[in-house]
């Protein structure tokens, strides 16, 4: 599985800027809203430098990261469940991301206009919030006056109706899918609904790059709102990411440390990613390729095959599983057979970060 995240924002606060500068996929960026009118994609290799150790030691044919899929839209403005504004129209293209980095302006700048008139990061993040909110109520009440008839004679359609009465007075009380109770068996009903505000959200707070690397008033802000709300935050400069991906690779190490950093924007945003979701990476690797695989914590053999091709998954025998730090001592699954650190695991075993794996399969 791969990671798609749906970026949103106000106008002007640095998304499509910083879009650019994560996918250089070229997503026009100008000082004026709207100047992104077509929803963009950009294919992203996650950077993993235990690759590199992996192919050192099998010298591959090709090494092969897993890769996160960065969805930008429009610019939301208020009002945007109602037609206001060019976002509304492409909210459908982050229904399926796994999460929503939401980038807020933190940074003061005569030259850049701002729709609300002045730098205000939490009123921000309440319009976005709104907006999100009202379109998903939108689709809540659209599929409950579906169902609201036939439910009266439809035994299953009556649990389905009541689930999204209750939904619905839930988000009219002000407050986002993601933290609506539910039962296991509601969960198929809410899964299809695709609603905006269930998925986990990333602040990526926008700051100047005299801010770097610690932030300022206005991240702090954003990090505290984050932390009460139990989201996540990461502060970053889209101006200095788009700086970095004008230099060679070898320089780019050395512009970060004169920042007091160590490492960039992108690599924050995807781990930051990958721990609000729960994600970890397995390895396989061979003559032919080396590669990363991502999965969920706590998925077991099975299902990490399955990642690879379904058939793996369904004629599933056994996992052969050395642990990342003994390949690459062991010099590879020779050395690592020879010291026993190969381990043979079954049905039950779950996949740790870092397993480097060969799957048995029969079918």
């Amino acid at each position: 599985m791969g990671l798609q995240l749906g970026i949103v924002g106000l106008p002007n606060v640095g998304k499509s800027t910083l879009f650019n500068a994560l996918s250089a996929a070229g997503a026009e960026a100008a000082n004026y809203p709207f100047c992104t009118i077509e929803p963009n994609v950009g294919v992203v290799p996650v950077p993993d430098p235990r690759l590199q150790a992996l192919a050192e030691v099998v010298n591959p044919q090709a090494i092969l990261p897993t890769t996160v899929d960065f969805v930008d839209i429009a610019g939301l403005v208020r009002g945007a469940s109602k037609g206001e504004g060019l976002g509304n129209q492409f909210l459908g293209n982050i229904r399926s991301t796994d999460a929503i980095v939401h980038v807020v302006r933190c940074f003061e700048d005569p030259n850049i206009v701002h729709v609300e008139g002045g730098v205000d990061p939490l009123r921000d993040i309440e319009i976005i919030d709104t907006e999100l909110l009202l379109k998903d109520l939108d689709t809540v009440e659209k599929r409950y006056a579906r169902v609201e008839k036939p439910a009266k004679v439809d035994v299953k359609l009556r649990a389905e109706a009541e689930l999204l009465a209750r939904l619905i007075a839930w988000m009219n009380s002000g407050k986002p899918a993601r933290s609506f109770e539910l039962d296991e068996q509601e969960q198929p009903i809410f899964r299809s609904l695709f609603l905006l505000t269930a998925k986990p959200v990333l602040y990526a707070c926008n700051v100047d790059e005299g801010s770097i690397p610690d932030g300022n008033a206005f991240s702090e802000r954003v990090k505290a709102h984050a932390a009460a709300e139990g989201s996540r935050a990461v502060v970053i400069s889209a101006a200095i990411e788009a700086e970095i991906q004008t230099l060679p690779e070898s320089e780019r190490p050395g512009f970060l440390q004169s920042l007091g950093l160590t490492e960039s924007g992108l690599d924050r945003l995807i781990r930051e990613g990958y721990s609000l979701l729960g994600l970890i990476t397995y390895f396989t690797a061979g003559e032919k390729e080396v590669r990363a695989w991502t999965i969920r914590r706590g998925t077991k053999a099975p299902g990490a095959a399955g990642v690879i091709h379904t058939d793996f998954e369904r004629g599933f025998i056994r996992a052969e599983v050395i642990k990342f730090k003994d390949y690459v001592a062991l010099k590879g699954e020779s050395g690592a057979r020879s010291a026993g650190k190969l381990g043979v695991e079954g049905k039950e075993y779950v996949v740790e970060d870092g397993d480097v794996m060969h799957f048995r399969f029969n079918v």
